[in-house]
């Protein structure tokens, strides 16, 4: 997957989260992804579940969350870090990550990039902040978009940094410009909505903006509900140490069931840290038991996760288009009046931590299809991060198609296309080819042929229609090593009028 540097135009994001388990876990990923992505900004931000008050004792409420008294802080640690955490355990294994791809950022550049969000109360954005003010000003530079904005925790500092800009330029003459602009430019991906602010706000007042709502069960909480069973394996205890807990620095601060650690000492919906007692004795004890505990060593969540994966895997161009799909999943339109939009086969109901009555295992596939492949990815740049010799460790093939990725074809006709394979993962690599129908317009029965090997013939039959496109995918693969890394090329084919 990775490429030589410079070789591709790196998608810009700027993260924001809350100091949920997951979204520490997610941030390790993140960081050991960061040579695939131009990393912007890494802002600390409220949400419904984690707000850290103004440290003057104000008391806030809201009903229908997990208090039912007004409280000056909740489930915000003293002194909360986790974003600085990780990017301490990432700075002590930069130098081997650079070793195996030299455009992993240093780790000053990432701790300059470090602001404190709208964290006072759930849905504040009464005034700015250093993060909504980073998020302003990349908004508003004069470089291209689309700069992804990854909501892992509520939208309020979005939401400030939007405001602060509508307060800066509306009823002058440059108002429309501005806000046009900007939302051509802003794609905001999000895990449900974490405060009011997107509803209330967001929404009404920008609705040109692109809007991806990424809320799975696949990389959360409740993946056990629809990881494919011949993946179940991945999120279990054993795979977790030899590939994850028990590989570096990055690798020890990933929190698996049962590790001693909590989010904030006394936390009584946080029970992740205990293992070998059931939910009745958990219970017992006063926590608020809303999932089903694991055994030591297991996987908790990344429920953050499909905020960035359609991000990392560049070959298969996720990040161009939601309907394209990739890692993180293939998303539909929502509202034909809006650029919102959803997961094209979501048993997960955004609203809350629930899934569709009767959702078999197996739903969300546009997401779990992916899901070993990423956490073979995973693992190998946690290996990388202790490995300081390039070649004791696997690395990807690399893919360049011939022609290009973007052609117009004919109705009837024969189309040739080939790859060549290289990079150090390149010397066994198989290649495939396979043709992304749910992703493509063409209904009419395209033939590829052979589907293995460096060259392929796609027949396009004579009833497709002018516009009709059709993604076809190269995929490479080492079928030798245990857990192998993939490289990805999507060519789209346009069918030509007349």
């Amino acid at each position: 997957m990775s490429a030589p540097e410079n070789a591709v135009s790196r998608p810009r994001t700027i993260v924001t989260a809350d100091p949920e388990l997951d979204d520490l876990n997610s941030m390790i990923r993140l960081l050991l992804f960061s040579n695939e992505v131009e990393i912007e900004g890494l802002v600390y931000a409220s949400s419904r579940f984690h707000w850290r008050g103004d440290g003057a004792g104000t008391e806030f409420f809201l009903p229908d969350r997990e208090y039912d008294a007004p409280q000056t802080s909740w489930r915000w640690a003293p002194g909360e870090r986790f974003i600085d955490d990780a990017v301490d355990a990432y700075a002590e294994v930069y130098d081997n990550l650079v070793v195996h791809d030299p455009r992993y950022p240093d780790p000053s550049h990432l701790r300059s990039l470090i602001r404190e969000g709208n964290v006072d109360f759930e849905g504040d954005i009464s005034s700015e902040s250093p993060g909504s003010r980073l998020i302003a000003d990349a908004l508003l530079d004069d470089r291209p978009g689309p700069l992804h904005l990854q909501l892992w925790a509520g939208p309020s500092t979005v939401a400030r940094a939007l405001l602060s800009i509508e307060q800066r330029f509306a009823g002058t003459a440059d108002w429309e410009r501005i806000r046009e602009e900007v939302s051509a430019k802003a794609v905001i991906t999000k895990f449900a909505s974490q405060d009011a602010t997107y509803d209330e706000y967001i929404a009404p007042t920008w609705p040109g903006i692109r809007v991806i709502e990424v809320a799975t069960l696949a990389w959360g909480y409740m993946a056990r509900k629809t990881i494919a069973a011949h993946d179940q394996h991945l999120l279990g205890a054993e795979w977790m140490r030899d590939n994850v807990t028990s590989v570096g620095p990055l690798g020890a601060l990933y929190r698996v069931w049962g590790d001693g650690r909590q989010m904030v000492p006394g936390d009584l919906t946080d029970y992740f840290h205990l293992s070998g007692l059931s939910a009745d004795e958990l219970r017992a004890r006063g926590y608020q038991v809303w999932m089903d505990p694991q055994p030591a060593g297991e996987w908790i969540s990344e429920g953050d996760t499909t905020n960035m994966l359609n991000l990392l895997a560049p070959g298969l161009r996720a990040h161009e288009h939601p309907s394209y799909g990739g890692w993180g999943g293939r998303y539909v339109r929502t509202d034909e009046g809006a650029d919102t939009w959803g997961l094209a086969d979501a048993a997960f109901r955004p609203g809350g931590a629930e899934w569709a009555d009767g959702a078999p295992a197996g739903d969300e596939g546009s997401v779990v299809r992916w899901f070993a492949h990423a956490q073979a990815d995973f693992a190998a740049r946690l290996r990388w991060s202790v490995t300081p010799r390039f070649e004791d460790a696997d690395h990807h093939p690399t893919l360049t198609v011939d022609h290009g990725v973007d052609l117009e074809v004919a109705a009837g006709s024969e189309t040739r296309l080939s790859v060549v394979v290289g990079g150090p993962g390149g010397a066994h690599a198989q290649v495939r080819w396979w043709i992304h129908r749910e992703a493509g317009t063409c209904t009419a029965d395209v033939v590829l042929e052979p589907a293995e090997g460096s060259e392929v013939t796609v027949r396009v039959p004579g009833d497709a229609r002018p516009g009709d496109t059709i993604h076809v995918v190269a995929e490479a693969s080492d079928p030798r090593t245990p857990l192998p890394l993939h490289a990805y090329q999507r060519v789209i084919l346009t069918v030509a009028a007349g």
